[in-house]
């Protein structure tokens, strides 16, 4: 899900490319603003320049107001999501940006990320674990440093949620 901006689709299109130079893309069809954390058991926040723009606040390309930071809908999303600690989290690389806006929800939470963000999750108040695996998991919340690290960031989203579900993936 992301912003549709009034329309009924959006297209997403990677701005990483494989060495053989195929452009992978997502349709999307479910507007955020719509949509309810409590109704998922596993939220993922994409990462990069997706996270950048969820934080957006309306309308789109506004000069805003700094104290409307909070309002945009993801950041309202990934508060609630926040909020359930029966719904696993996920971070990858630069999409621990949808909690900054928010700091209290990263306060004390043990994470990692891409070191682009790493200034903003620390103004935030996460504590910063540089693990080896590149994986972190704080209760429900499961953070990982990067997109070549995706295998072992899936397995821990699977493995927290079996952790803390009353209904295991069979």
């Amino acid at each position: 899900m992301t912003y549709l901006w009034g329309k009924e689709e959006r297209i997403i299109v990677s701005d990483v490319t494989e060495p053989d130079g195929k452009v992978e893309q997502l349709t999307i069809t479910k507007e955020i603003a719509d949509a309810n954390p409590n109704d998922y058991a596993i939220v993922l926040t994409a990462a990069n320049y997706v996270a950048c723009r969820l934080r957006e606040i309306p309308p789109m390309g506004s000069l805003a107001d700094a104290s409307l930071v909070r309002s945009p809908a993801a950041v309202r999303f990934m508060v609630s999501a926040m909020m359930n600690p029966q719904i696993v989290k996920g971070a990858l690389c630069h999409a621990l940006w949808i909690l900054t806006p928010v700091p209290e929800l990263l306060n004390g939470r043990k994470v990692i990320c891409h070191t682009v963000v790493l200034a903003d999750v620390l103004n935030a108040g996460a504590v910063y674990v540089p693990d080896k695996s590149h994986v972190v998991v704080d209760r429900d919340l499961v953070t990982a440093r990067s997109a070549a690290d995706i295998e072992a960031y899936c397995q821990k989203l699977v493995e927290t949620y079996e952790s803390i579900s009353t209904n295991p993936i069979k």
